[in-house]
């Protein structure tokens, strides 16, 4: 390769890509949360009414149980991709799954179950009288807890009232279904949800475009410049460094531009500076690391002994 020949490394193109889409994005963080949680109060299902006379679920069960809808969805859209005839590698690589993960779905020939846990707790030993008092009718687990105290045990309240509810059952009460926290979003977040959208995430997606035509505008010329880079279709770099000009990143286009032959090279060239670039970081860790602390002699044997 000519020396002459600058080339931009790709890899440094779609970091500058996502960094300035998240500019972009950063001043609508509040659209963001809404369309997060519009899109979380969307009912899945129908709506329980209320119900006297069922048990009141503890957080951790909620927590439990959300995390459980998560794993399903996720399954469902692997099994969906892979009944299509999407290799296990791409959904691994698509879905930011892991492939041995896909591999045990696939051969579960069903959803799998967590299987539960059972450890023994320090209550246990304490049975007797707690099912005494209980019949007594001390139902009051910090009551309980104190007089175990004197008893010599050493461990927290909860521990005991957790016990006792997987004993004996939460009391019966009125109950009126929670609705689940908006999900937290970030730009950052919001950036890669844009550059690699899947399944899970489109409906969010179409929200916030719905919400503001600036960012959909964005999105797609955000998705189109990653599309080039990662296919290297330079046929498509002017229509869409013309393209850019009218939109929010239009300052990240002149940027490129500015350097428009090294941008080409990167998409016409095999050629990467990729390993320039992590000699260039690999130095500079070891610089800063010795910085204050020993002589220049001491950091040329570490860069020495490194290479």
């Amino acid at each position: 390769m000519p020396r002459a020949i600058q080339i931009a490394d790709r890899w440094h193109l779609l970091r500058n890509l996502s960094e300035a889409l998240t500019g972009v994005l950063a001043p609508h963080h509040r659209l963001m949360a809404e369309a997060a949680h519009a899109v979380s109060r969307m009912p899945a299902a129908p709506v329980t009414e209320t119900v006297i006379g069922a048990p009141n679920p503890t957080r951790a069960e909620r927590a439990k149980q959300r995390s459980r809808d998560r794993r399903v969805a996720r399954y469902d859209l692997v099994m969906e991709q892979i009944r299509k005839g999407m290799s296990q590698a791409v959904a691994s690589r698509l879905l930011s799954i892991d492939r041995r993960t896909i591999r045990r779905w696939v051969r579960a020939r069903g959803f799998p179950e967590r299987k539960p846990v059972f450890r023994t707790s320090s209550v246990e030993q304490y049975r007797e009288f707690l099912d005494q008092r209980w019949q007594e009718g001390c139902h009051n687990a910090s009551q309980l807890w104190r007089e175990m105290r004197e008893q010599g045990f050493t461990g927290m309240a909860s521990i005991v009232r957790n016990w006792i509810r997987q004993r004996h059952g939460p009391k019966a009460s009125r109950y009126t279904p929670i609705a689940p926290p908006p999900p937290r979003v970030s730009s950052r977040h919001t950036t890669w949800q844009i550059l690699k959208p899947n399944e899970l995430n489109q409906p969010y997606l179409d929200e916030l475009y719905r919400r503001s035509p600036e960012i959909a505008a964005s999105a797609a010329v955000a998705q189109e410049f990653f599309r080039i880079v990662r296919q290297r279709d330079i046929a498509a770099w002017p229509k869409w460094r013309d393209s850019a000009r009218g939109t929010p990143l239009a300052s990240f286009a002149k940027h490129l531009c500015r350097d428009e032959a090294a941008v080409r090279a990167a998409l016409e060239h095999a050629w990467s500076n990729g390993k320039v670039e992590g000699n260039v970081h690999r130095l500079k860790l070891i610089k800063r690391s010795m910085y204050g602390r020993a002589s220049f002699d001491l950091l040329r044997l570490r860069v020495v002994n490194a290479a």
